[in-house]
């Protein structure tokens, strides 16, 4: 049976609904094909619907109210069901049935749209393969500079399995030191944190891979490791990646068998992450040599060492005296650590319970699990077992013994392994016998710093010699101890090992000026005025001698969903923080995990000072890290968002409130529920406090911010530019209908309703009204003219750009701009002015600034009602031909991105100069 696609369904549920139980199937349908809805909202939802349904329409009205509530959304702009319900309501009410179900229709086509999009189909042959046709396509796929070749602060990221202390000890954080001695900075990050891992790899000069397998995630960083230009290492300490060799230690059999096939299922998974990375770090030379013949091009050597914590341990331990024991004890010592190592004490147990039958003083201490053949049953209580400790625990008791020993099976996978179990007992100056190994075998001078047995004989005279001679036993610790040390300190192997693969990282010095940008949405996401101006802005600076870097949000996407995406746009190198487009009023406040995707931004890039467009959503935590780490940072004041919830002043009724001074007894009567005003009045009042400088685009709008009590020195006016036309604009041709433009969407603060109502109320039929849809670019068209009840002709049209921008103005001769709010600019404004097109706009505001009333637009009042704008639509049709030849005769005296590009690097390079003079002694930066 072919399954019916969500349109089909719905479409049966129109013709053939009998019952609200079939309205409630229909939400339940479309709730299964919304993800982000919760299903435990269900029985919420048939209740509401029911209420609903019980004074409004007939049963097909049903299905669609409940298509409507799910497809539309419960969470876009944070409206409630209540809401999202009665907006479905008003819309039937108002445009019809038929109009409502096209809605959601649409929605459906486009989420569907989508989710093809996101299944992997074959490329057509056209020479290309299907992942480079995709990389093509996806900018967030796309190969960028390397964190190198930006200049990006030095770093190399250890991803690594940490669950091992011992192995982590050695292997991670003593390789963190080591480097940082070089003057790296290191981040560790554990593997089975993969969205960190991603987030910190987009900004590292190199990346280790510790003791990880190619598991699915694992096998995507290393792809994204190698689109950010880094060619990753796989390190290992442990012959754990070579299944045959592997196999062949017979340490696994004292394993249970599903442990046993666990570990050598793990062991391809280890070979596979190996030659995946293509490089490799080994901690001892057979184990490097095995990893040549897997096929890995390069492996560096680099062994385990001393560090800080093992010489600070050692220090302190050397000085405190041992405690007298009974007899003359001769204590020996074992770590074993785990009861894998049964086979390794083996190779010494014949001849240690010899030495013990001939040396009664003789007693061994056991660290960890171990089973210990039948035949030292005999010694009772000369055999004591301690519970494993912690690495300071187990150090003190090696310090407390007179001998230690490291037996291991004579294999190469032990001659694999390194000295560890040397290095701890001779930085304590406790002699050790050892099996003779590789790594032992290198370190140890037998009889001169340790002793090597490799058999029965061997440890019974090495075990008897020491524990008869107390000289001969603080002789060889003493020399032990010096050897280590000038071997194995951590300096030593960072200049001798680390520093062949990883030498001493450059910093990158330089006069530029380096600018960090951030504003909500950035390209190929771009959306909104205040976006296009943060574009301009950042592309006009990079060009003028200042290095630009961008943070910006980004939806999420595939299995490393709340990653940090960094990409590359017009030479800008970005970094994207994962946000829905649902942003939550409050929630978008703080956000952890930007704020911290933004830190290792900063960090890594050094602006010189940061510049904040509108970053609702982002949080303001981003602010708090410019302060803690002393960036001085501006921010430009699109909106009111800093003092209004509601961000554009305008009442849930579409009326513009017009406070000046804000009173938070009046937000109140907009946001009834609302009782975090005052906390959120305090966070943003005290974080723009904190700003270097704030920028207002109109003198109206910096007029608002000091109405609210800011330093008229703190608040200056950078008038936004825009983009001028590129050739001359066509000429209206006259008798042809007025062609008017719209571009504000469909919310009422633009004053879409009272453009509908004005249309819907003309006369006249000679006019043509085009509408731009902005969803349109996101994938959904959001507008639905087929309820308009009008004489004229509509259409709509996505939002333009900069290859359609001219065009669309060519297009329309008067562009409506009834704006309910006190707008801080008025982009569309300046386009239009600048092309010859006449602007009817409310007044006042920044958007009304640059117009002269019946110079070159029509001023109305900004009063929420529709006559003043129909009496300016009907006198523009009476007077048509006024148009014909239009030329805005003030359009010589319009800003440009230039010229605010221009203005505004002048205001950062103050701030920048203004903290300089600060830090230098010379007083606070508000005194400057």
């Amino acid at each position: 049976m072919t399954e019916k696609s969500p349109q089909e369904i719905l479409e049966k549920r129109l013709r053939h609904t009998e019952s609200l139980l079939e309205c409630y199937r229909g939400a339940a349908f479309l709730h299964s094909v919304r993800a982000d809805v919760n299903a435990s909202d269900a029985a919420h939802v048939r209740h509401l619907l029911y209420k609903w349904n019980k004074s409004y329409l007939s049963v097909v009205g049903r299905v669609l109210r409940g298509g409507w509530l799910l497809a539309h959304g419960q969470t876009i702009e944070g409206r409630s069901l209540k809401h999202t319900i009665q907006r479905a309501r008003e819309i039937a009410e108002k445009d019809g049935v038929r109009s409502l179900y096209v809605r959601v229709k649409r929605r459906l086509d486009s989420r569907l749209e989508r989710r093809v999009r996101r299944k992997k189909k074959p490329a057509k042959n056209t020479g290309t393969s299907p992942v480079a046709a995709e990389k093509s396509a996806n900018p967030y796929r796309q190969t960028v500079p390397s964190a190198r070749e930006l200049g990006l602060t030095p770093k190399v990221l250890i991803i690594a399995e940490l669950s091992i202390p011992q192995c982590a000890k050695y292997r991670v954080w003593q390789k963190k030191e080591e480097l940082e001695l070089l003057g790296w900075e290191v981040e560790v990050i554990n593997w089975h944190d993969p969205q960190s891992a991603l987030s910190s790899m987009q900004t590292s000069w190199e990346v280790i891979f510790y003791r990880v397998p190619a598991v699915s995630v694992i096998s995507t960083l290393i792809k994204e490791a190698k689109r950010f230009g880094l060619a990753p290492w796989w390190e290992v300490d442990d012959l754990i990646f070579d299944l045959e060799l592997y196999g062949q230690n017979s340490n696994l059999l004292s394993l249970s068998k599903s442990e046993q096939e666990g570990l050598l299922e793990g062991a391809q998974l280890y070979r596979d992450c190996l030659q995946l990375c293509g490089r490799g770090i080994a901690s001892t030379r057979v184990l490097s040599e095995i990893m040549l013949r897997a096929g890995v091009r390069d492996v560096c050597i680099i062994e385990n060492a001393l560090d800080g914590e093992t010489l600070r341990i050692a220090e302190q331990l050397l000085v405190q005296e041992k405690t007298s024991r009974k007899n003359d004890e001769v204590v020996i010592v074992y770590g074993s650590g785990t009861r894998t190592h049964d086979k390794d004490f083996v190779e010494c147990a014949a001849g240690l319970a010899a030495a013990m039958d001939a040396e009664p003083r003789l007693l061994l201490r056991i660290i960890g699990e171990l089973t210990l053949p039948e035949d030292f049953l005999r010694f009772g209580s000369r055999v004591e077992y301690l519970e494993g400790r912690d690495y300071a625990g187990y150090m003190a008791v090696l310090a407390g013994a007179d001998i230690a020993i490291a037996p291991l099976e004579p294999s190469i996978f032990n001659d694999a392994k390194s000295n560890i179990k040397f290095l701890e007992a001779a930085i304590l100056q406790l002699p050790s016998v050892c099996s003779p190994c590789d790594t032992f075998r290198v370190v140890v001078e037998d009889g001169k710093n340790g002793f090597l047995a490799k058999d029965e004989a061997d440890w019974c005279d090495a075990l008897l010699t020491l524990a008869r001679d107390e000289d001969l036993r603080e002789r060889i610790g003493l020399q032990a101890r010096q050897d280590v040390l000038e071997r194995y300190l951590p300096e030593a192997i960072a200049q001798q090992q680390v520093a062949i693969q990883f030498p001493s990282p450059e910093r990158r010095e330089t006069d530029r000026l380096r600018v960090m940008s951030v504003n909500i949405f950035f390209k190929p996401r771009s959306f909104g005025g205040a976006t296009l101006v943060a574009e301009e802005m950042a592309t006009h600076l990079s060009n003028a001698d200042t290095d630009v870097a961008i943070f910006t949000s980004c939806e999420p996407i595939g299995e490393l969903f709340s990653s940090s995406l960094r990409y590359e746009t017009g030479g800008l190198p970005v970094v994207a923080s994962p946000l829905s487009m649902n942003i939550d009023p409050i929630a978008g406040l703080d956000s952890p995990r930007c704020t911290a995707q933004f830190t290792s931004w900063l960090k890594a890039f050094r602006p010189d000072v940061v510049h904040f467009h509108s970053i609702q959503g982002l949080g303001l935590g981003m602010l708090q890290v410019c302060v803690e780490e002393g960036v001085p940072f501006v921010v430009t004041l699109h909106d009111a968002w800093w003092l209004c919830e509601r961000q554009f002043m305008v009442k849930p009724n579409g009326r513009y409130c017009f406070q000046r001074h804000i009173d938070l007894k009046v937000c109140r009567s907009c946001l009834p529920g609302a009782i975090h005003l005052e906390v959120r009045q305090d966070m943003m009042l005290s974080m723009l406090r904190e700003a270097s400088l704030l920028l207002a685009p109109s003198e109206s709008h910096r007029a608002l911010y000091l109405a609210n009590g800011f330093d008229p020195a703190q608040v200056k006016v950078n008038k936004n530019g825009f983009s001028w036309p590129k050739a001359p604009r066509q000429r209206r041709q006259p008798k042809t209908p007025m062609r008017f433009g719209f571009v504000g969407g469909q919310e009422a603060v633009k004053g879409f309703p009272l453009v509908r109502e004005v249309f819907e109320g003309l006369e006249s039929s000679d006019w043509e009204l085009v509408l731009i849809d902005n969803t349109l670019n996101l994938g959904f068209a959001s507008m639905d003219v087929s309820g308009w009840k009008v004489k004229g002709k509509i259409s709509i049209q996505p939002a333009y750009g900069d290859a359609t921008r001219d065009a669309f103005f060519n297009s329309i001769d008067v562009l409506l701009f009834p704006s309910q709010w006190m707008e801080s600019y008025g982009l569309t404004v300046r386009e239009a002015l600048s092309r010859d097109v006449w602007v009817i706009s409310t007044a006042p505001g920044g958007q009304a600034e640059d117009i002269v009333d019946g110079v070159n637009g029509t001023l109305i009042p900004l009063d929420g009602r529709p006559e003043s704008l129909q009496s300016a639509v009907e006198g523009i049709l009476a007077r048509a031909d006024m148009l014909d030849a239009y030329v805005n005769p003030m359009k010589g005296v319009l800003p440009n991105f230039e010229g605010q590009a221009e203005e505004l690097k002048q205001f950062l390079q103050s701030v920048v100069h203004q903290d300089s003079v600060w830090r230098h002694g010379s007083g606070s930066p508000c005194c400057q």
